[in-house]
């Protein structure tokens, strides 16, 4: 009889030690990951406020990811435009510096407002921050060779679509354009919002995706916001094929944009 107890109490005291033991695990395995979803994938952007035109200029990125320094991001790129003319934009690899920081020398060529995107993709993230330089005086060339021969100023986006669509003051939209689009495999969609070179939150946006021209098969997507003014989804696109993706952006109000880009599927 005290045999049977005995084995009975060791079986007991068995099945306690291992129930312990596995909401311990359990414990810290939940603990690392909510240290995980509490970490982010952060940009200090350095670009110098004022540059003289023709000067040589270094970008540089800092990539962090919580309190480590990302020394191997997939992809560091930076994009500049002259403001107002998105659509005419140069990108350039930058150079990983492996101690996490990524550098890239660029020269402005013209008197202007230039507008910079630091595109950095690591630890399956993607973050955008914007900063702006002003070249000179900020007065484009362009603006001065128009008022020297008496034309009227104009810029070559003048706020509107080919549809006549005007644009709402201090909007900006920039759609990370996917590369390399395979049919069958799912591409994420993701694109950055600004109003007043600040982060638009809160807005309905939705990609309306039409094959081939083909408008009685046309999809849409809607898509979340992940971060402040980053709206994102995913979408797989059945056919190899030419596909117009429309992105609409819209709020509780009076805001309406949508900008029209090609992808084209392999």
């Amino acid at each position: 009889m005290k045999k049977l107890y005995w084995v009975g109490t060791i079986l007991l005291l068995s099945a306690i030690f291992l129930a312990a033991c596995g909401e311990d695990q359990e414990n810290q395995s939940n603990s690392k990951a909510d240290e995980e979803e509490l970490k982010s994938l952060d940009v200090n952007f350095e670009v110098p406020e004022t540059v003289e035109k023709g000067e040589e200029v270094k970008l540089k990125a800092v990539v962090t990811y919580g309190d480590e320094k990302v020394k191997d991001a997939d992809e560091v790129q930076f994009e500049y435009w002259m403001k107002g003319n998105e659509d005419d934009s140069t990108k350039i690899e930058a150079t990983n510096n492996e101690d996490g920081t990524y550098t890239a020398n660029v020269t402005f060529d013209k008197n202007a407002v230039f507008e910079i995107f630091s595109h950095v993709t690591a630890r399956d993230l993607h973050t955008m921050p914007k900063k702006s330089v002003t070249v000179g005086d900020g007065e484009s060339d362009m603006h001065h060779a128009a008022n020297e021969d008496g034309e009227e100023e104009h810029e070559s986006h003048s706020g509107h679509d080919g549809d006549g669509h005007a644009h709402t003051d201090g909007f900006s939209m920039h759609f990370k354009e996917p590369e390399d689009v395979k049919a069958g495999e799912a591409t994420p969609l993701i694109v950055h919002l600004t109003q007043d070179d600040q982060p638009l939150k809160g807005v309905k946006v939705r990609y309306e995706i039409v094959p081939d021209g083909n408008k009685e098969q046309t999809m849409w997507v809607d898509a979340k916001e992940d971060k402040a003014g980053e709206y994102t989804a995913e979408h797989t696109f059945k056919e190899s094929a030419a596909y117009t993706t429309v992105i609409h952006v819209e709020d509780d109000k009076d805001l309406h944009e949508h900008k029209e880009y090609d992808i084209e599927v392999k």
